[in-house]
């Protein structure tokens, strides 16, 4: 029975990530909630799944409480840190503060996470089974590459923070690579959800190509079940270039089909 752990899984596409796991009984599904976990018979989700509440990845102990909350025998097989943080800012009207919080929960607080969990022994191979993987959820908006001059300048921590947890997974997947632990690093869609809505990018949803968060859950899920050693360190688009708005321009095409690994 694979067990999957999802840090960030009461919103958008962690939430999503959860109630698909957790539809099948052959997974076994941990979650977190930054506040209070969903009650029992919530419709919302499923009653199978394990949560743990009070878990802010932005927090240098978030691994750590985590881990305390499952027993030590616990091996996660998948690990999704969807966690996200988008505070919109312009060059004329900059804001130090949320560059720091996504700074925080997007490159800072997911290397403490995955400290905390390695030592604690929570990724361990199953014998002849896959390897544990690791999966950042990142954004074809932290591939400096990507950038394209008519797209413009602007919300500076958002795109360098996600820039930042690229390289993080990189280094990750070094470190942990002889651990026989794979680190992926995904763009899982453009969505139409509460975050990009909430920074004015709703007006891009049709033209943008944006997908809903079911649709790119199913999508990452598929993805992460061919995912393993081989891919460790890279990064990648399950769903292709469809969603990007820069991909003609830099990739010579919106018509990539997915999965399809990102230049930096």
């Amino acid at each position: 029975m694979p067990t999957v752990l999802i840090v960030g899984g009461t919103r958008g596409l962690g939430a999503q990530l959860v109630k698909q796991y957790a539809s099948s009984d052959r997974n076994r599904v941990f979650a977190t909630s930054r506040h209070t976990a969903p009650f029992k018979g919530n419709p919302e989700f499923p009653d199978n799944v394990f949560w743990i509440p009070n878990i802010d990845v932005a927090d240098e102990e978030a691994g750590f409480k985590i881990a305390s909350r499952l027993s030590s025998d616990t091996c996660i097989d998948i690990c999704i840190i969807s966690a996200g943080y988008f505070g919109s800012e312009t060059f004329d009207e900059p804001s130090f503060d949320k560059e720091l919080q996504m700074y925080k929960t997007s490159a800072i607080g997911p290397v403490f996470l995955v400290h905390h969990l390695v030592k604690a022994g929570m990724f361990r191979k199953r014998g002849v089974g896959p390897n544990p993987k690791i999966i950042l959820v990142s954004s074809e908006a932290g591939s400096i590459a990507l950038r394209h001059g008519p797209n413009g300048g602007g919300n500076f921590g958002h795109h360098a923070s996600k820039a930042a947890l690229n390289m993080v997974g990189k280094l990750l997947s070094e470190d942990l690579k002889e651990k026989g632990i794979a680190v992926g690093l995904v763009h899982p869609g453009f969505m139409r959800t509460d975050m990009t809505k909430g920074v004015g990018y709703d007006k891009f949803w049709e033209s943008g190509g944006a997908v809903y968060p079911q649709v790119a859950a199913t999508s990452l899920i598929e993805f992460i079940e061919t995912f393993d050693l081989d891919k460790t360190g890279q990064f990648w688009a399950p769903r292709g270039a469809a969603d990007i708005g820069t991909a003609e321009a830099v990739l010579g095409s919106k018509d990539l089909p997915g999965p399809l690994q990102l230049p930096w």
